[in-house]
């Protein structure tokens, strides 16, 4: 009975390091890139939306392999500086989790998509161990989940720009707010992304075609940009990180908008269905 029960802690211990509920924000990246390049193949997007969360999780792990001294004197609580998860076992399962990505990727996606996972991994990598605390860090962060919108599209990625610029812009700003979660922040980087949420959404809606396009955009303006007004208003870091925790969630519409331009109002409200499961499961883990 105790072997059990150190078993499920050790395993929420590295749920908990990977943020493993924020990844349900990640198959409607290769969905809104799939449906851009009509490639719906069932098989094929069930193998990317793995890869995609493996990278995902691997990134998350990798990111605090990297904190893991800043972390202990701002945040103790995390799984490496309490001791529950050892920095060794932390770099071991990011290194394992995007290998196992790549892998996915390649089975399922061919050459062409398994080189923009490539692209996909190094970026994330690149953010963890170099980027992050530069200025270009929400750049290399906004390339990251641009790429990952682009996985989805294959050979075609062409035709998932658009969408894959949406997700990266929105990545960007949510990036920059990140950046003052804990000593809080400027009015300035909320006041910014709570302008691009209103482009983003406008660009998105299609208002020559109201439709569901138009309805999930508008739910992603108020879901993320509510938090995000807040925000501007106060920028303490209490707002901060319920701004970037709406900015997280908040691509699930975004994503579910770009799909129902694409044609498929069905899957975009598929995606919606599974965000109150990530609000839920993001109040027993933090997606930040």
């Amino acid at each position: 009975m105790l072997r059990r029960t150190a078993r499920r802690t050790q395993l929420a211990d590295l749920a908990e390091l990977v943020r493993a509920p924020a990844a349900l924000t990640v198959p409607g990246d290769v969905l809104a890139g799939a449906v851009a390049a009509g490639n719906l193949r069932p098989a094929r997007l069930a193998g990317l939306a793995a890869s995609s969360i493996a990278i995902y999780w691997a990134g998350m792990a990798l990111n605090d392999w990297s904190d893991r001294s800043l972390d202990a004197v701002e945040r103790p609580e995390r799984p490496i500086p309490s001791g529950r998860v050892t920095p060794r076992t932390a770099f071991a399962l990011a290194s394992g989790l995007t290998a196992t990505g790549l892998a996915l990727s390649a089975l399922s996606g061919g050459r062409a998509t398994f080189r923009t996972s490539a692209a996909l991994a190094a970026t994330a990598w690149t953010y963890d161990l170099v980027a992050k605390n530069t200025p270009l860090g929400p750049a290399v962060m906004a390339t990251a989940r641009s790429l990952d919108v682009l996985v989805g599209a294959g050979a075609n990625r062409r035709a998932a720009l658009r969408p894959a610029l949406a997700v990266g812009t929105h990545i960007l700003t949510t990036t920059l707010i990140s950046r003052g979660e804990v000593h809080g922040s400027s009015t300035t980087a909320p006041r910014v992304a709570l302008a691009a949420t209103a482009a983003i959404a406008t660009t998105t809606a299609d208002l020559n075609n109201p439709g569901p396009a138009a309805a999930f955009a508008g739910l992603y303006a108020r879901s993320v940009g509510r938090a995000q007004l807040v925000a501007a208003q106060d920028p303490s870091a209490q707002n901060i990180r319920k701004a970037v925790g709406a900015g997280i969630h908040g691509l699930v519409p975004l994503q579910a908008a770009w799909c129902a331009r694409g044609g498929q109002p069905l899957v975009g409200a598929g995606l919606l269905a599974a965000l109150p499961l990530a609000k839920a499961l993001a109040r027993k883990i933090s997606p930040t």
